[in-house]
């Protein structure tokens, strides 16, 4: 190892551990007061400590809501802050909020009984509403062992960490994209997802933020690229769509997680059977995130 691989080691190692400490601090309270105070902390720093994604917050949702005063649209800028700052308390201890059944409501109840035990190879697609770790929750919690695509952090120790962390919520294992983890190459990944689901897997995925390589797809009535990788799989290997939502009720950390099916078209035509689905999922998201505007991740990047 050179001196310069060694410094770098010594630099993750100091990240981990520091993460590790406040992590530790975290979650020596209790849930819902550890998530209130996180979501008061990023909605009185977020716009000072990250002026741009505040900004990008407001223009996205001037672009969804034209109808709307900026002061409604500021008030729903502030609580999407809020909930982000809850899911940041959240995501530390998920394993905890994963494992108790009582924070979680499946809508609609009688058609997840249904299906729970007939699920087949299935793609769970969602989006960055609520706590969106947990949308693929339903499938864990029937057994269907689900796996999930998510994109590794840089720090292979932190990595490490996040994994171990989601063992029971993706008991299928997280398949990486970015330059680390177990499949680092998007490439293979993509191969490697594809084989999995066709030999009967269960993957969890979120696809309602810009991709450079999308296929551009209305999403509030302006073009928007969009992640096709979902509806090429399910497409090519006969896999079923779960759309999934994530709301949180009111300001805990309980969750009603409503499941639908989309149905995928296989005619001669691929191109427009794609089109078709993402069209279709995207129309469900904008409904969703209509609903519960202030749940929805707007200081991301959605449009060019």
């Amino acid at each position: 190892m050179t001196n310069s691989e060694r410094l770098r080691d010594l630099q993750f190692k100091l990240e981990y551990y520091g993460l590790r400490t406040v992590i530790a601090m975290v979650r020596a309270l209790p849930l819902e007061t550890a998530t209130a105070i996180s979501a008061k902390t990023w909605s009185s720093l977020a716009p000072l400590l990250s002026p741009k994604r505040h900004q990008r917050a407001l223009e996205n949702l001037r672009i969804a809501f034209p109808e709307k005063s900026d002061e409604e649209l500021n008030k729903i800028r502030r609580r999407h802050w809020e909930n982000l700052g809850r899911v940041m308390a959240e995501t530390m201890q998920i394993d905890r909020i994963a494992s108790d059944p009582s924070r979680m409501t499946i809508k609609p109840a009688s058609m997840f009984q249904r299906y729970r035990s007939k699920y087949g190879s299935a793609i769970g697609i969602s989006l960055h509403m609520g706590n969106w770790e947990l949308a693929i929750w339903p499938l864990a919690h029937a057994g269907a062992n689900p796996a999930a695509i998510y994109r590794s952090v840089t720090n292979p120790y932190v990595d490490q960490y996040l994994r171990e962390q989601r063992k029971d919520l993706y008991p299928g294992g997280l398949f990486g994209r970015g330059k680390v983890g177990d499949h680092g190459d998007d490439r293979k990944t993509a191969r490697i997802i594809t084989d999995y689901v066709r030999k009967g897997g269960r993957l969890g995925m979120v696809c309602d933020l810009y991709d450079r390589t999308g296929i551009p797809i209305e999403f509030f009535g302006k073009p928007a690229k969009t992640q096709a990788i979902g509806a090429m799989i399910a497409r090519r290997t006969g896999a079923r769509i779960w759309l999934s939502r994530c709301r949180r009720i009111g300001k805990s950390s309980k969750f009603e997680i409503e499941l639908r099916e989309l149905r995928v078209p296989r005619s001669s035509n691929q191109s427009t059977d794609i089109h078709w689905i993402m069209n279709e999922m995207q129309r469900q998201f904008e409904d969703w995130i209509r609903e519960s505007p202030e749940q929805w991740m707007w200081s991301n990047r959605r449009w060019s």
